[in-house]
Parts: structure tokens; sequence; C-alpha cells
């Protein structure tokens, strides 16, 4: 039977894939260490949870309106005035199933068929499967390891062009955890202002800045807020990753459009879920803060484990949960008579061999990378660390 060339073009999620073979193995009874997974290993936060449970017994089971409910939006625009200072009306947030969705939904309303929309290499691995999947084209820029990943303003500017229609940004970014400082964040502001681009700034893992107060991109100025579709979610802040609550701030046009595709494709985010979130962004934040805290004390000891190993390096990373180590020195080496030329391979032979799960960075864009998470237990990082660095110490 056909199957659309649409649906045959897209690619499986990398992320998954390694997730779903890491759980597999696990369930068989391996000893397998998984960096592979982009989600807390915290529980949600038990107020959340009573939150789900009222909404049961209260009979909070129906339909919804398709965007989501008036408190979680609320919910939402307090959140955003009262952390960064900005100001959205309820009709400006679209809630939806998961960040993944918001961000379909925020290149769908924006993208015909040829648009080109500029992706910042290492990307997540979706935006170039939704992009395309909308009927865009994603046209890449690379930002370097010696940057910080960090992109070069100029190198945005020469890949625009006059089908240019938005730049995507990941801040903090997903797979190396680097965080835009505001120099860039004014700078890209001038460059869509210039060429009249949208931004489309996914800011999931925002809460999770180690070192700096995190900047908001449409905090940089009105201008930017117009032309800004923020997507944000409720899956790493508070532990609520099988949840799917995911949403977007934008132009009352914007957020109009998006309500009219999902009112069509999805309908509502789930009614318990909703009320859930609503209950995770107004009430305490201690379990938050507190995961906050964690996360970056597996920062600095995974760095450490890491830059220990004569063969692998990485930059310590200022956000979110993931460490884009460089494996370049490892291409060429073999195990046996087993070669490593790619980050497919590194991962594949060191599943095999030592029971560790990796993301290979040509997921993302990187060939000469791989990514953990280090959304783990120290004791999983330092046990994995060691079976990482035995392995570097058997190529040859």
């Amino acid at each position: 039977m056909k199957i659309s060339k649409k649906a045959a073009a897209v690619a499986p999620s990398a992320t998954l894939k390694i997730d779903s073979a890491y759980k597999q193995m696990k369930a068989s009874g391996l000893d397998v260490v998984g960096f592979g997974a982009g989600e807390p290993d915290f529980d949600t936060p038990a107020y959340i949870k009573d939150a789900a449970k009222k909404a049961l017994d209260t009979g909070f089971t129906k339909y919804t309106p398709a965007s989501g409910t008036a408190d979680i939006k609320k919910a939402v625009a307090a959140r955003m005035e009262r952390k960064y200072g900005l100001k959205y009306d309820a009709d400006q947030v679209i809630i939806s199933n998961g960040a993944k969705h918001s961000l379909y939904n925020s290149i769908a309303a924006i993208t015909d068929p040829g648009d080109e929309i500029i992706v910042i290499k290492p990307y997540w691995v979706t935006y170039p499967e939704l992009i395309a999947m909308c009927g865009g084209k994603p046209v890449f820029v690379e930002a370097f390891e010696a940057d910080s990943f960090i992109p070069k303003i100029e190198a945005i500017r020469s890949a625009i062009t006059e089908k240019t229609i938005a730049i995507i940004l990941n801040n903090p970014s997903n797979p190396c955890g680097c965080v835009y400082d505001k120099k860039t964040l004014e700078e890209i502001a001038e460059l869509a202002k210039e060429f009249d681009l949208y931004v489309i700034s996914d800011e999931i893992y925002d809460e999770l800045d180690f070192n700096s107060e995190f900047i908001s991109f449409p905090t940089i100025s009105e201008d930017a807020k117009e032309r800004t579709i923020l997507v944000n979610g409720l899956s790493k802040s508070y532990a609520m990753t099988g949840w799917r609550i995911g949403y977007t701030l934008s132009s009352k046009a914007i957020a109009k459009a998006m309500s009219s595709m999902q009112s069509h494709m999805t309908s509502n985010p789930c009614s318990i879920a909703q009320f859930a979130g609503t209950a995770a962004l107004e009430g305490p934040q201690d379990d938050l803060n507190a995961m906050i805290a964690t996360f970056a004390e597996r920062k600095n000891l995974i760095c450490s484990l890491i830059n220990d190993i004569d063969l692998i390096s990485c930059v310590e990373p200022k956000g979110a949960f993931y460490v884009f180590a460089n494996i370049s020195k490892v291409k060429g080496k073999k195990l046996g008579d087993k070669e490593i030329r790619d980050s497919l391979e590194f991962a594949d032979i060191l599943l095999s061999e030592e029971l560790v799960a990796v993301v290979p960075g040509a997921a993302f864009g990187n060939d000469d990378y791989i990514r953990l998470s280090y959304a783990t237990s120290e004791e999983n990082i330092k046990k994995g660390l060691g079976r990482i660095k035995d392995f570097c110490l058997k190529l040859k």
C-alpha cells in the first residue's frame, strides 16, 4: 500500500531510538547505563499529582477549549510577567500537547512551501523534520565549540535569502547546553528586524541556567517580542514529561492561527494535565529549585570525568542537562576488528561492548560529538563514565 512521500521522508527521532534500545536492554536484565534520556529522572512533585487527583475527583475530565483552559493560560501569562516582566494577554497563549506540538504549530502557522528557516547547528533533532513536514527548507548555520557553540552573527546573516522567514533559537541548547548572551540576542533581534523575520525561541530549558540570569528573547525589545513565537512547557522544569503540556506565547494573529489549526488537529490537551499544570505554575517552587541544584552538581561531576579521558573532551555547558562531548580523536581507532569511523559507530560499539547508551552527534548535525544527558544519578554517571574511559583505553 502507498505511503506518502512526506511521511516516508521523516526520519525517526534518534534520541527516542537510543532511549528505546536502552530500556529494552534494561528490561532484559542487562546492567545498561543510559545517557540518552531527555527527561528529568525526578518524580513529578506531589502537589502537582495531588492536583491531578483533584481534577479526577471533581469530574474535570471533559473537553476544554481547544487552545487550553482560561486558568492555565492565565498561569502561563502570570509566570512570564513574574519571571521576565513580559506582559501577555491570555489569548496570546496556546496550550498544546507538549512543546514538540507547540513547535509544530509555530512552524506550520508561518511556513509556506519553499520557505526557508535558519537552524543553528548543533540542533535539536526534531527541528529539521518539523520544517520539512510543513513544506519548508531548513538552512543550517554552524556554531563551533571554540565559541561555546554560540553562532556568529555574520554566519547567520550570510544564510539569509529572500526565502528566509524565520530563525529558530534553542536557548539553553539541546544538545550542547550553551546559553546565549545578551549581546548575541540583541544582534539576532536587529537582524530579524532588518530582514523582517520571525524568531521561534525554544526556551524549554529556561529554568536550567546555572551560571547567570537567563535572558528570554522577547525581553530584548518590543519589536523582538512582536516577532517572537516563544515555545516552552512543563516537561523539563516540573518533571512532567508524560503529562504533555507545552505552550506558546506570540502575537494575537499568530496565536489565532495556531488555535484554529490545533482545533482541527488535536483539539484540547488532556484536561487533567492542564489542571495539574496550572497547579505546577502557581504552586511552591521548592522542588524545582532542588532539582536545579542537583543538576548543577551533576554537571560539574560529568564534565570532570569526561575531561579526565584522554581521547574525549567537552566544554562546560551553562544550561539544560546535556554535555556535548568531542570524540574526534577517537575516529579511525579500532576495537579489535571494529573501526570507529563516525559517531553512529562509536555509539553502537559502546552500547554493545560496554553497555553504555549515548546519542551520536550526527543526529544533531555534528558528527564529531556525542550527547550525554546527566538527568541520571551520580552513581550512574560515575559507572557510565568509568566504562567509557575503559572503552577508550582499549582502542588502538
